[in-house]
C-alpha cells in the first residue's frame, strides 16, 4: 500500500495517511445498516491472540491507526501485528452553519464497518501477558467494547 502525503498548514509537518483506499468506484456511499452478528471475519487466522468487537461501529482511519500504534508500542516491535479490519467506506459531512438541503456533503474520512463478533487486530510472536496488555491499551483507543481472545491451538510455553 502507497502511502499518500497531506501537507498541514497548522503545524507545519506532513502526515502520512495509511488506511485508505487507493481508489474508489463511486465518490459517496449510502450509511446502510450495521444490525446482526458479523458474517465474516470472526476466527483466529493469521495470529495466536485477537481483539474481537462486542458492539457494531464505523472505525474510522484515525482510530484504527492510532490502536495500532498502541498496539505495535507496547509489544516493543516484537512478534506480527494483523490489521483484519480496512476502512474502504467513505463518509461525508456538511460544513458547519449550513442549512438543510442542497445534496450530500463532501467526502471527509474513511470507516470501517464493524459488527459484533468481528477481530480487529490479531498478534503472534508475544507471550500472553504481554499479549494482553497490549490489546488492552489498543481496546482504549476504539470506541466501543472489545474481548481478548486466544486461539484454540494455543499452547503456552
Amino acid at each position: 500500500m502507497k502511502a499518500q502525503s497531506i501537507d498541514c498548514a497548522v503545524n507545519k509537518q506532513i502526515t502520512t495517511i495509511m488506511l485508505q483506499p487507493k481508489r474508489s468506484k463511486h465518490r459517496k456511499m449510502q450509511k446502510g445498516r450495521m444490525k446482526g452478528e458479523t458474517k465474516r471475519g470472526d476466527t483466529i487466522v493469521f495470529g495466536t491472540f485477537a481483539l474481537k468487537s462486542l458492539d457494531s461501529v464505523w472505525l474510522t482511519n484515525k482510530q484504527i491507526e492510532s490502536a495500532r500504534q498502541a498496539l505495535t508500542r507496547h509489544m516493543k516491535r516484537e512478534g506480527n501485528v494483523w490489521i483484519r479490519v480496512f476502512p474502504d467506506k467513505p463518509i461525508t459531512k456538511k460544513p458547519a452553519e449550513v442549512r438543510m438541503g442542497k445534496g450530500k456533503g463532501n467526502p471527509e474520512g474513511w470507516a470501517a464497518v464493524v459488527q459484533p463478533g468481528r477481530i480487529i487486530f490479531e498478534a503472534d510472536g508475544v507471550s500472553m501477558q504481554v499479549a494482553k496488555e497490549a490489546f488492552e491499551l489498543a481496546a482504549q483507543k476504539l470506541p466501543i467494547q472489545t474481548k481478548f481472545v486466544v486461539s484454540r491451538d494455543y499452547v503456552a510455553n
